[in-house]
């Protein structure tokens, strides 16, 4: 899952006007002499090493085109040391606006309040509690894929990276899988709304009342939710939230609200992004592909390179909270910092010059897909722990695959999740 979002769910709309030209490289993406990028066109959504590789290069500390006061920061130590010191890059609440009256908990409550919340959640998600599921969770992975085995060729995206891990965790939380439609509208509708709404795309006057309305939604749902719980709770991890103390008192009903929101949007999204860009690559790695499938027990070191290379979360919002300079940039307070993620996951400062390709065997791998510092993804236990699972239930039942011939694999910006991603095989 990934609240799994290093911690945020969410990408602004894209300043880019419906007659502007479509640049097929993503490199162009990137304007050095302006010193501005754009991460939200669709080349570079489909193709993202080569703009990283570019705007390292070119601006390590870009602005976001048609957005002067939104700051890009590429490299790997700058976007460490911008995740490790909230009291300059803080995540409160005017980092990102994604229907939420309140500040979400804990992505938008920074230390040391944070620290607080986070003491209440990590031990439900840490790996004791999702060790016991594993063997339903494998039975899962097999009923999906009994499913479409015997057809040579499915849209492993709507078949298998969506059903997969939402069912998981709608079962963790105890939550109908019936109603997976209505969750899923909900996530869509917040983290990529034109998904949905295709007229929104460039209007984000639309898309923003869009993602309010929905967001009156999710509050809702979860006001009736928690107030069960509390009065019959059960094991599941909503129950447990609602039973923990923060500074020996419960969390109140709003509180609760406030995780409530972040966790359905992070337990529904990411694992499918992270997974399609998986499936993706495997399907064109042979040799990343084979070894995996010769000794399963890489697949952990397949996972943590697949997040590194492809980092289905881009970049995560912050807000300046104090004057900084960075490589001779003013950033002043309230300005937006977009803290990319995928780029410095790709800088060969830290990760030499096999940087931009992917290795089963690399000897380090300090990638920082679930982020860092206080605000690291509090979902990395469980996201594992499905991806792992799923791959390795995958590679027993359908060791070889690739991409449907002529198909063009599309991913969504920000967050990369397939549009669809057609595979194939030899059906038995």
């Amino acid at each position: 899952m990934t609240t799994t979002q290093p911690d945020s769910p969410v990408q602004p709309d894209s300043p880019v006007q419906p007659d502007s030209p479509v640049q097929p490289d993503p490199r162009d993406a990137v304007d050095g002499a302006e010193r501005s990028a754009n991460p939200y066109l669709p080349e570079v959504a489909s193709c993202p090493v080569p703009f990283y590789e570019a705007l390292r290069e070119q601006c390590p500390v870009a602005s976001l085109s048609g957005l002067a006061n939104t700051h890009i920061l590429s490299r790997y130590d700058d976007v460490k040391f911008a995740l490790q010191h909230p009291e300059i890059f803080s995540s409160a609440l005017e980092a990102v606006d994604i229907g939420q009256t309140r500040p979400l908990i804990p992505l938008q409550i920074d230390p040391p309040e944070h620290a607080k919340y986070r003491r209440v959640i990590d031990p439900h998600l840490a790996l004791k509690h999702l060790l016991p599921l594993e063997e339903e969770t494998r039975a899962l992975v097999n009923e999906i894929i009994d499913t479409f085995i015997d057809d040579g060729s499915i849209d492993a995206h709507a078949a298998f990276t969506i059903p997969l891990p939402t069912t998981v965790f709608l079962k963790l939380c105890g939550l109908p899988v019936e109603n997976l439609e209505m969750y899923l509208a909900w996530k869509d509708n917040i983290i990529r709304p034109q998904v949905r709404h295709p007229e929104v795309a460039f209007d984000p006057d639309a898309a923003k009342r869009i993602r309010h309305e929905t967001g009156a939604a999710i509050y809702a749902f979860f006001d009736e939710i928690i107030a069960e719980r509390r009065l019959n709770p059960g094991d599941d991890v909503i129950s447990r939230f609602a039973l923990g103390e923060v500074d020996g008192e419960r969390m109140t009903h709003e509180q609760m609200l406030d995780l409530g929101f972040l966790f359905i949007l992070g337990g529904l999204d990411t694992v499918t992004s992270t997974l399609d860009c998986a499936l993706a690559h495997l399907a064109d790695d042979d040799v990343m592909r084979q070894a995996i499938v010769d000794d399963p027990s890489r697949i952990p070191d397949a996972i943590e390179e697949l997040l590194r290379l492809h980092t289905p979360v881009m970049q995560v919002l912050r807000v300046v909270a104090q004057p900084f300079e960075l490589h001779g940039i003013e950033m002043e307070v309230g300005d937006t910092v977009m803290v990319m993620i995928g780029a410095s996951n790709t800088d060969p400062t830290e990760f030499g010059e096999s940087a931009g390709v992917g290795l089963l065997d690399r000897d380090v791998n300090r990638h920082l897909a679930f982020g860092g510092g206080a605000h690291r993804c509090l979902g990395s236990h469980l996201a594992r722990f499905e991806l792992r699972i799923a791959l390795e239930e995958w590679h027993k039942r359908i060791p070889h695959y690739r991409v449907a011939d002529g198909a063009v694999l599309e991913f969504s910006p920000g967050i990369r999740e397939a549009s669809s991603l057609p595979l194939v095989w030899a059906a038995t």
